[in-house]
């Protein structure tokens, strides 16, 4: 289960990047600083100066590439526990699947942000709902799909 889920939320990564990317590409938004807001907060908890406090551009990008690491994580962990749970709730039409690992990955990713303080889910605009809601159901959507593909897969390999 574990190598389709990595297969699966590899999938769902790329995707929910490519949507991500086109949303800024199509309204000309500059990209989320949340994620390094995150590792900021985080980093600030547990007493890790270096992304804590740290000041100047060395101090950002470090931030900005842990905050992208911290997102491949919770994308592929995100892929495995569906992967994991998959087999006993195959009654689970896919895409409604899909739709609620994107809609978990939301609340899970926010929530926490919200709890750490580096936002308030209270004052979001509908555009920054969307801009959070529509890549994470295609992320669930493809990492739903690719994970059904490879369980047929091995269905029909096992039928041969």
């Amino acid at each position: 289960m574990i190598e389709r889920g990595l297969l699966a939320g590899a999938a769902g990564i790329v995707v929910l990047d490519g949507v991500t990317y086109l949303d800024e590409l199509i309204r000309a938004r500059p990209p989320s600083q949340l994620p390094s807001t995150v590792v900021q907060k985080l980093a600030a908890n547990v007493g890790f100066s270096a992304l804590a406090s740290e000041e100047g551009d060395a101090a950002k990008n470090r931030r900005s590439g842990a905050g992208s690491l911290m997102g491949y994580a919770v994308g592929l962990g995100a892929a495995v526990a569906h992967a994991t749970v998959r087999p006993a709730t195959r009654w689970l039409p896919w895409p409604l699947a899909g739709i609620l690992l994107g809609g978990a990955t939301l609340v899970v990713s926010e929530g926490m942000a919200t709890k750490l303080g580096a936002t308030d889910w209270g004052t979001w605009t509908p555009a920054e709902w969307l801009s959070d809601i529509i890549p994470r159901t295609f992320y669930g959507l493809t990492v739903a799909y690719v994970l059904e593909r490879l369980i047929a897969g091995d269905q029909f390999a096992t039928e041969r």
